[in-house]
């Protein structure tokens, strides 16, 4: 039986940042419930949901074990104009087929913008 993946889960203690940083940049719709402690942000254009989830003193926030890799046709142009909206991404690589180029979410988290999704593998 398969079980898609629905959504991720992100331990943050910056809530209101990491979710206006997703819904700018990866124009995500964010929702919360009165009384419920996890934001929700869902994908206009498909794709898993994150849910932002208060972290505990215990937990360390921007862990590199996990990174937030989202597909994009064209990563020069993406990474130009979330350049012009503040987010700055590191240098693009070129890769089998494909060009990537990675940055950080206001928690640390590492995220990527790909087009291996378009290589046409």
């Amino acid at each position: 039986m398969a079980a898609p993946l629905g959504r991720i889960i992100i331990y943050t203690r910056k809530i209101p940042e990491m979710a206006a940083f997703y819904a700018r940049h990866f124009a995500y719709t964010v929702t919360g419930t009165e009384g419920d402690r996890i934001v929700e942000l869902t994908p206009t254009r498909g794709g898993a949901a994150l849910l932002l989830h208060p972290a505990s003193a215990r937990q360390k926030e921007g862990q590199a074990l996990v990174k937030l890799v989202f597909d994009v046709a064209d990563v020069p142009a993406f990474c130009a104009a979330c350049h012009d909206n503040g987010l700055r991404f590191g240098a693009l690589h070129q890769a089998d087929g494909y060009v990537f180029a990675n940055a950080r979410d206001p928690a640390g988290n590492s995220v990527q913008v790909s087009s291996r999704a378009f290589a046409g593998r």
